[in-house]
C-alpha cells in the first residue's frame, strides 16, 4: 500500500521561488471540499503565492541559486515532486545544464492542439 495513503494526511510542502524557501502547509485532504477549492497559500515573507512541490520535494539550500533555478524551470514545465510514495516522483535531472535535455526527452503538452502542433511540425 502507497505510504502517503496508509499514515494519514501529510503536510503539503510549498516553495516560494523568490525567497528560496519551503513551507509546510495543511494538506488540501484535511479541508472540506469550499475551503480546498479556495486553498492559496502565500509566502509568509514576500506574500507572493507559493507552488505546490508535493510530499517528495526535498529544498536545496537558500544559498543554491543554480538548482532553485532549475526547480523553478522544472515546476513551470510540469514537474513537481507528487507521488504516492511507493517509488517518489521519478527521476529529475541534478543540475542546471541537464534541464533542456530532459525537458526535450520528456515533453510534457499542455493541450491537444499542442500535441498536434507538434506532431505535425516534426514531420
Amino acid at each position: 500500500m502507497c505510504r502517503y495513503a496508509m499514515y494519514g494526511p501529510y503536510k503539503d510542502i510549498y516553495a516560494c521561488f523568490s525567497c528560496r524557501k519551503v513551507y509546510k502547509q495543511t494538506s488540501k485532504f484535511e479541508l472540506d471540499k469550499m475551503e480546498r477549492d479556495k486553498v492559496c497559500y502565500s509566502c509568509p515573507q514576500c506574500g507572493k503565492l507559493m507552488n505546490d512541490m508535493g510530499h517528495d520535494f526535498k529544498a536545496p539550500k537558500q544559498s543554491d541559486v543554480k538548482q532553485w533555478k532549475k526547480v523553478e524551470i522544472l515546476y513551470q514545465k510540469g514537474f513537481a515532486y507528487h507521488s504516492c510514495g511507493c517509488n517518489g516522483p521519478g527521476y529529475r535531472p541534478s543540475r542546471l545544464n541537464e534541464v533542456e535535455c530532459f525537458l526535450t526527452e520528456n515533453r510534457k503538452f499542455e493541450s491537444a492542439g499542442e500535441r498536434l502542433l507538434h506532431t505535425l511540425t516534426e514531420r
